[in-house]
């Protein structure tokens, strides 16, 4: 690994609270520069917003302008996705000007996997906390300008461990949930490289559902947030049928809204780029 640095000039839809507060990602953090600070893929990398050029700095294995542009998904055209959804109504556009700097990361899958099935019923500052003692005390460590890092372990580097021991890191009920999804990953019961080559959005679905811990809306977040990267899912929590009941539906009591209606008219309304859609739509409003 070896110290790099590359700058992005004149990066259009690239804001860094957008993309690392809108709840896709638990391993950045903001430094008291206003730069953020995280560890992906066996990287530490620190991004920093200098007017319109962003500056990309830290410890790679690779190449760093390779990495970030896979990472951040600087190939595709952002500007087009957001005229498009715009056009869709009011209530987008809004949603769309409120977020536009975000970016759906190229996340890693097993750490996505085990990230999202830490999220269930959870708080960020928590699931943050989890992530970071799961990865210093089973991940490798990373010394990058005089500070400790650790990379997120790999299923092997979770083999040997107990369901005791999770719960020693405050996991709760998931700790046999990640136990076992661990098993199935590595005894291949989910297989995740024929995952990232199966075409299929709903055959891939199905099969991550097979997972311990992974329910739809957790199975959702993992294609969406993940390098599996499928726009065509529509992760629902209560503040996505808070939004579209609110938004579209207009029920009296919102509970009573089914997921299987909200699905509908997602795909409906937004099509292929229903992941993209509800990512605005939930950042807007839960931030507003």
């Amino acid at each position: 690994m070896k110290e790099q640095e590359y700058i992005l000039k004149n990066a259009n839809s690239f804001e860094l609270k957008d993309i690392f507060d809108c709840g896709q990602c638990f391993r950045w953090n903001e430094e008291p520069d206003g730069s953020y600070t995280g560890v992906f893929k066996g990287n530490v990398i620190n991004v920093k917003k200098i007017g319109k050029d962003v500056c990309f700095k830290g410890l790679c294995n690779g190449n760093i302008k390779g990495i970030v542009e896979d990472y951040f998904d600087l190939n595709r055209d952002y500007e087009k996705i957001k005229h498009t959804l715009a056009k869709i109504d009011k209530n987008m556009e809004t949603s769309v000007n409120h977020g536009s700097g975000i970016r759906i990361l190229n996340q890693d899958l097993w750490e996505t996997i085990i990230s999202f099935i830490i999220s269930a019923n959870n708080n960020i500052p928590r699931i943050k906390g989890i992530i970071e003692r799961i990865s210093k005390n089973y991940g490798d460590k990373i010394v990058w300008e005089g500070k400790e890092y650790y990379s997120f372990p790999t299923a092997k580097q979770l083999e040997n461990v107990t369901v005791e021991e999770y719960r020693k890191l405050g996991l709760g009920f998931r700790d046999i949930r990640l136990y076992e999804t661990t098993k199935m990953i590595l005894d291949k019961k989910v297989d995740l490289e024929k995952l990232k080559k199966e075409p299929n959005t709903l055959i891939v679905r199905e099969e991550l559902l097979k997972l311990s811990g992974v329910g739809p809306k957790v199975a959702d977040c993992i294609l969406l947030f993940s390098d599996l990267k499928r726009f065509d899912v529509f992760p629902i929590d209560v503040w996505v049928r808070r939004v579209m009941n609110d938004l579209y539906i207009k029920e009296a009591d919102e509970t009573k809204v089914s997921k299987k209606r909200i699905e509908t008219l997602a795909k409906e309304k937004f099509g292929d780029l229903q992941g993209l859609a509800q990512q605005y739509l939930f950042y807007w409003r839960r931030e507003a």
